[in-house]
């Protein structure tokens, strides 16, 4: 028996997140074990860097998407119900009988609302069965339960929606499970699995060592420029650190906090002062970089040349560049003293990588890279930004080492089921829930 799957993805932290379940469901299928699962990938095009997409899913070894919905930017209304409108006449053309979501960005909760409100009209030979309930897909949220408590966050609505719709919820951590049990989702749903997130990273951290990024930059020293990837190999750790520059690595792009000019200068003022410390290498996304025009911002960056960079990191400043695809940015942020951002699966990455992480936001919806990794939660204003970084600055530098078993700087114990297994752990999961429902 064959099972359609539908993977949805909309922004570039998706294809992190279906890369390692596209590759598990297709060794399944090698395997010859029923069922076999087919597989489309739907895009709906809310990221619309067409160069940056073709290069994640390059770097990821992701297939091309079968359906590119093309919905673009717009504001949060028009751009969920656009997306809904597009995703309905894919979703009955192919009748998949399972879709997954992974998130909780907009593509996550618009299509999770048209799974859950839609009737297949006819039967569909790949259907489980062909009664009212199953004449729908199965809804898959994939990195379920996530909680910032903060409900002025359009992804916290979107993660709240998308949880009280969805059939089988993949938690990444404890609290997650905590967090759908106490909003009434019955637990036979929720299914603690580990982080996607971390099967990408360390599944391709061994291709990202051969990457030029740092030499591109000009953030590593002639003596050891042969050969990069003795940045964390535990047998020249010495001359390793002496090799690269110590640099910090910026990531900003939440409206919260770039969409306001007084919230965007105020962190930049922090930013400044931490960069008279160690220079901020920041690869802005295209959303910054037209706050920064617009606010008439340019003044705080170095804008290097796209095509030669050779930064001078003498100089106490924020070089602007480029974004960059996974593979460069992962040895960028591997290789780097400390890491600033907004994002959410940074703050799990850099707790992996045991790089000191220092969120720009008021809260975090992943408590467990405080509570056991290498996160400080500094909020938004300059002096508490600035002390955040100097204090994670201040403590032992530990590059991250192949090959060992993990351990942040603050743990006394890796973080459970971040063993990049959790992808298979959520393929045997649907496999057999659809087995069930034959």
């Amino acid at each position: 028996m064959n099972y359609l799957i539908m993977h949805i993805v909309g922004a570039r932290p998706n294809f992190m997140k279906i890369a390692p379940l596209v590759k598990v469901i297709e060794e399944h299928n090698q395997t010859g074990i029923s069922p076999h699962l087919d597989q489309i990938i739907v895009h709906t095009g809310q990221h619309y860097d067409e160069k940056m997409s073709e290069l994640f899913f390059d770097h990821l070894g992701l297939p091309k998407p079968d359906i590119n919905l093309e919905v673009g930017s717009a504001s949060q209304a028009v751009q969920t119900a656009e997306i809904m409108v597009r995703f309905e006449k894919v979703l009955l053309q192919y009748q998949p009988d399972a879709i997954i979501v992974v998130g909780d960005v907009n593509s996550t909760i618009a299509c999770t609302l048209v799974a859950s409100k839609i009737e297949y009209s006819t039967c569909n030979s790949q259907l489980v069965t062909c009664d009212l309930k199953r004449r729908k897909p199965l809804i898959v949220h994939v990195e379920a339960g996530l909680r910032s408590f903060d409900r002025t966050m359009p992804e916290e609505i979107n993660r709240i929606l998308t949880d009280q719709l969805s059939d089988l919820l993949f938690t990444t951590e404890e609290d997650a499970n905590e967090n759908l049990k106490r909003e009434g989702i019955s637990s036979e749903k929720i299914f603690f699995v580990g982080n996607v997130m971390i099967d990408t990273l360390l599944q391709h951290l061994e291709k990202a060592k051969k990457s030029k990024i740092l030499q591109k930059l000009g953030l590593i020293n002639s003596i050891n420029a042969t050969n990069p990837m003795n940045s964390i190999n535990p047998k020249n750790a010495t001359n390793s650190i002496n090799a690269i520059t110590s640099y910090a690595v910026l990531t900003l792009h939440r409206p919260s906090n770039v969409d306001h000019k007084e919230t965007f200068l105020n962190i930049l003022e922090a930013l400044k002062e931490i960069s008279k410390k160690i220079p901020i290498i920041f690869p802005a996304h295209p959303r910054t970089q037209n706050r920064i025009k617009l606010f008439s911002l340019e003044n705080y960056f170095i804008n290097p040349s796209t095509r030669d960079y050779g930064l001078s990191t003498k100089h106490s400043c924020i070089y602007c560049i480029e974004p960059l695809g996974y593979l460069d940015f992962l040895w960028l942020m591997a290789n780097a003293k400390l890491v600033l951002t907004d994002s959410g699966g940074i703050q799990e990455e850099t707790t992996v990588l045991g790089i000191p992480c220092v969120t720009i936001r008021e809260n975090t919806e992943r408590p467990i890279t405080v509570k056991m990794g290498t996160n400080i939660v500094a909020g938004t204003k300059k002096e508490d930004i600035i002390n955040a970084a100097f204090s994670q600055l201040n403590k032992p530098y530990q590059p991250y080492k192949p090959n060992k078993p993990y351990k942040p700087n603050n743990a006394t114990n890796p973080i459970p089921l971040w063993d990049g297994q959790a992808a298979k752990r959520i393929v045997k999961i649907l496999v057999n829930k659809l087995r069930c429902e034959a």
